[in-house]
């Protein structure tokens, strides 16, 4: 009896562990290989294989996460150089976040950003090796680099300044990835990780950083409890990026905020019954967004 009885223990102890191990992400990995002919299939399922364990299986930090809580994130690398028989690739990165809507079925886009210098060594079969205050390889480094900051901007998108643990630790692996050149570059390039990160932690930057917390809770997960009041929020929240924008011109955090919300933006006063509002937002678009002025013209329409 007393053998059955630790028998049932251990089992218990056994659920128990794998509860409450849950990893923070969920990613998607794709590799395109259409610029590489030669390379061969069994070298990319590998490559897929190895760069979604290091992401999915790894614990980021010490909270828990449900199954249905962890983060959905896409790592889209395309392979742009390597010869055969090498585990050198040239390759670039899309990495996008979602973050889910209260109360809906929608999921809003938390970060989208472009790595153009993802360039990395792997070999088949090779595990990828990671040390929080080493620099081992290039990949693991971007990996962790990014791991870090999906959960920087989905924990800030909870909480005010919330993600400010893992944008240390973000900042901590560009420091010591620095002599790697190429994205951890300190100058020379404001669209690069290093740049991305420098914002993230920069104290010119905090205010936007209130505001994305501002958006998310207050905007996005009350919007269709009150639209007109959330509508307003998001006024205000343009002119705090506004004296952002001045401080800190043609910031990469800001051109990513608006490249991953434009769409979502132009739905939220689209549907205003307040022309002179949409024009307010309008205007403020316009300026924060100039590139894409045109789209934003259909509030006024």
């Amino acid at each position: 009896m007393k053998r059955y009885f630790l028998q049932f223990v251990v089992v218990i102890l056994f659920f128990h562990s794998i509860q409450s191990n849950g990893q923070e992400l969920l990613a998607n990995v794709t590799i395109d290989a259409t610029q590489l002919p030669d390379i061969q299939t069994g070298t990319i399922t590998d490559m897929k294989q190895t760069i979604s364990r290091f992401l999915n299986d790894r614990k980021w930090s010490s909270d828990e996460f449900l199954t249905e809580e962890r983060i959905r994130c896409n790592f889209a690398i395309m392979l742009t150089r390597g010869q055969p028989g090498s585990s050198l690739y040239e390759a670039t990165l899309q990495v996008q976040a979602t973050r889910p809507v209260y109360g809906t079925t929608y999921e809003t886009i938390t970060m989208n950003f472009f790595d153009k210098t993802f360039n990395f060594e792997l070999n088949v079969g090779q595990p990828i090796n990671y040390n929080d205050n080493m620099f081992s390889s290039n990949l693991s480094a971007m990996l962790a680099f990014y791991a870090n900051i999906i959960l920087a901007v989905d924990y800030d998108s909870f909480g005010k300044l919330g993600g400010q643990v893992f944008v240390e630790k973000a900042f901590n692996i560009a420091n010591i990835s620095i002599e790697a050149g190429g994205g951890w570059a300190t100058s020379g390039d404001p669209n690069n990780r290093y740049a991305l990160v420098y914002n993230l932690n920069s104290q010119m930057m905090l205010p936007y950083r209130n505001q994305s917390y501002i958006y998310h809770r207050q905007v996005l997960d009350t919007y269709l409890k009150d639209p007109v009041a959330a509508r307003l929020k998001v006024i205000e929240m343009f002119k705090v990026i506004k004296e952002v924008n001045k401080l800190v011109p043609y910031s990469i955090l800001i051109r990513t905020f608006f490249l991953s919300k434009r769409d979502e933006l132009i739905n939220i006063f689209r549907d205003s019954q307040d022309a002179e509002l949409k024009m307010l937002a309008f205007n403020l678009l316009r300026e924060l967004d100039p590139l894409n002025t045109e789209k934003y013209s259909v509030l006024t329409r």
